[in-house]
């Protein structure tokens, strides 16, 4: 997505090449080229400028408008454009409000990692491993230091995970951003088998949830966070605060954290029925989203404490616990429905390469609402 500080708007993963210089795919991008006509290609136009040939360009239409009809049944809201166009715009993951303290700090290495990490996680807890990621950099001035730190960061969080940076798009859009603006965006593409799909029809009464600590905010809450700490509270990105126990900027800006070598180990122990990555809508909003039918979650709020941060932004903000729970993850970014028989064995195979876990709870029947906390 094409996105200011303050509004998000769309950007266009695929483009023509028209010669627009202001918009350079990089080597390997998804932008469309001009591919050589294959003799049919060449018999059929043969045919059209064949002044004895009779074409029908009534049947051409109307068949493209029964495949734009039929096309429209798969769109989402991402979609942002009709089909017919030279080229389609999707709106793409992006890092949100974090990328504003980036910019002010001058981490521009630490967004990539966010980025990349969040996509691999999207697609990981669905039993996929992550093949390659396109990314989409816009700026309203091109600083090329600026740029090499921004895909540095993709590049190390990229090799971490596997998988290649296979091409993107630079635009320098001045009518957008400020000079020293800048967006960032992208999407990863994975690859699983269909026995292995992860979809969490599998799921139980009485499986276990498993949760796994996040490092921080990760790349959700970051509006009412900057607005609480640097607003509210009026404290300065690099002014250590007691109840943080950090600095401001540092406690913000720790990474998004990638699941994915915790997911495979526990996919290759089979001791797992569904995942949930914990992003925007926290676990209110993301637990029922692999919950079939009929079940619901419920969680234990005894079960951990969260990190110093979310207390004090609900401590500054004077938030609901309703509010706190879909708007942060409140230091959980990852659950893992068990069954119960196996999560002794879960939790060894996690201990086994020193990762922390926390029985959040369990799966319960229940239809509405579909998470409880006690």
């Amino acid at each position: 997505m094409l996105c200011t500080l303050q509004q998000l708007k769309a950007a266009p993963v695929a483009k023509s090449n028209s010669g627009n210089d202001e918009q350079s795919p990089r080597e390997g991008s998804a932008a469309s080229s001009q591919l050589p006509k294959s003799p049919a290609h060449k018999e059929a136009r043969a045919l059209r400028s064949d002044d004895h040939a009779i074409v029908s360009t009534d049947r051409h239409v109307l068949a493209n408008d029964r495949i734009k009809g039929l096309a429209r049944r798969t769109f989402n809201k991402h979609v942002l454009s009709e089909i017919g166009g030279f080229a389609g715009l999707f709106q793409l993951d992006g890092v949100g409000s974090k990328l504003e303290l980036a910019i002010q700090l001058g981490l521009h290495s630490s967004i990539g990692c966010d980025l990349v990490n969040h996509c691999v996680n999207d697609i990981a807890v669905q039993g996929a491993t992550p093949l390659f990621f396109l990314d989409y950099f816009a700026a309203g001035h091109i600083d090329p230091d600026v740029v090499q730190q921004v895909i540095s960061g993709l590049v190390d969080a990229c090799k971490a995970n596997a998988c290649a940076l296979l091409g993107g798009e630079t635009a320098e859009t001045p009518w957008l951003y400020g000079n020293s603006d800048y967006e960032l965006a992208g999407f990863m593409t994975g690859v699983v088998s269909r026995s292995r799909l992860l979809t969490g029809e599998a799921i139980r009464e009485g499986d276990c949830l498993l949760g796994l600590p996040s490092n921080g905010l990760h790349t959700t809450g970051y509006a009412l966070a900057l607005k609480l700490l640097l607003e509210t509270a009026h404290y300065r990105p690099d002014q250590y605060i007691n109840e943080l126990g950090d600095k401001v900027g540092a406690a913000l800006m720790r990474p998004h954290r990638s699941y994915l070598a915790p997911i495979r180990k526990l996919i290759q122990a089979e001791v797992v029925t569904g995942f949930s990555h914990i992003t925007g809508g926290g676990l209110t909003e993301n637990l029922p989203r692999i919950l079939p039918r009929g079940l619901a979650a419920h969680v234990d709020l005894s079960a951990w404490d969260p990190p110093p941060l979310f207390t004090h932004l609900k401590e500054l903000g004077g938030l609901d616990h309703d509010e706190m729970f879909r708007t942060f993850n409140m230091g959980i970014g990852l659950v893992a429905v068990v069954p119960a028989d196996l999560i002794k064995k879960a939790r060894l195979t996690l201990t086994r390469m020193n990762e922390r876990s926390i029985i959040l709870g369990r799966v319960i029947r229940k239809s509405s609402p579909r998470i409880l906390y006690s």
